[in-house]
């Protein structure tokens, strides 16, 4: 089993393996951890076929993010992912990040644990389930797909003091490829809230999703609803935001898994978490 840098040659492999897991990431994720941090992405490979993957990305060096862990089935138990773990540790402790978090799984938490991973709060993955009457009835036709410019970078702005680093180019890629999803809502001239989504390989993923208030959460996550023309709807929403729990449950969401936020180093930026509804994705924080 060899551990080398992964290509953008790599990436139908890795779609494969995401495939197999039944995770909603597409192509383009994976671009934007190669166009961001190429050097911090890897592969197991045996017999030249890749067997397992490990990405991360650095948000101004305050602390990265380590996601993509995935091992072809037929491969588990041999220790594939610890492997890839420890490669991308090692590869971001030599670029002097002082903190690395993940988005755990109950099954790779004990990993984690083992590796100096500590928990810092608790995610619930929450999905919805529509008919296509349903989605008929919601879905609106014809919403503007441009936002000022100013809009954006206010929003972009805001999600630095919220998530605890500047992330705007990522950001800034999420909302190109699906800007249909992108709101923000204000009042006497201050941003309450915003919301972005993707466009997954089976379901659009609402989030990052960040309100000060019920009524703003209800207003974004309704727009997000109506925008979408998707028969599934997915959110990864923080277990202590009240506001978004209840709001997920009365527009018919329902439990799917519990994640665990986990840091190793520093946690010297936790961002603002209590306005935080939902995060952008296990994958990207």
């Amino acid at each position: 089993m060899q551990l080398r840098a992964m290509t953008k040659a790599d990436i139908s492999a890795a779609q494969r393996l995401k495939e197999i897991a039944g995770w909603n990431q597409t192509k383009s994720d994976w671009e934007r951890f190669l166009e961001t941090s190429a050097a911090g992405c890897f592969v197991a490979e045996s017999d030249g076929e890749v067997r397992g993957t490990a990405a991360t990305i650095s948000f101004e060096n305050r602390f990265a993010w380590v996601g993509m862990v995935l091992v072809d089935p037929a491969y588990r138990g041999r220790g594939i992912g610890t492997r890839l773990l420890e490669q991308t540790i090692k590869y971001l402790d030599a670029m002097h990040v002082p903190c690395i978090k993940l988005d755990a799984t109950p099954q790779g938490k004990p990993i984690y644990e083992k590796l100096g991973f500590l928990p810092e709060y608790e995610i619930e993955r929450w999905t919805l389930r529509r008919d296509p009457v349903q989605v008929n009835e919601q879905f609106h036709a014809g919403w503007p797909a441009d936002l000022s410019p100013s809009l954006v970078e206010e929003i972009v702005e805001a999600d630095r003091e919220i998530f605890g680093a500047d992330r705007s180019a990522l950001l800034k890629s999420v909302h190109r490829e699906a800007p249909e999803f992108t709101s923000g809502i204000s009042a006497e001239g201050k941003l309450q809230g915003y919301a972005l989504g993707r466009r997954g390989s089976f379901a659009d993923h609402l989030g990052p999703w960040m309100a000060n208030d019920a009524s703003t959460a209800r207003k974004l996550s309704e727009q997000f609803l109506s925008r979408s023309n998707r028969d599934v709807l997915i959110v990864d929403y923080l277990k202590s935001n009240n506001i978004a729990g209840q709001l997920l449950r009365s527009l018919g969401f329902s439990f799917v898994r519990p994640l665990t936020r986990m840091y190793r180093g520093e946690n010297a930026f936790p961002g603002c978490t209590e306005r935080l509804c939902a995060i952008l994705g296990p994958e990207f924080g």
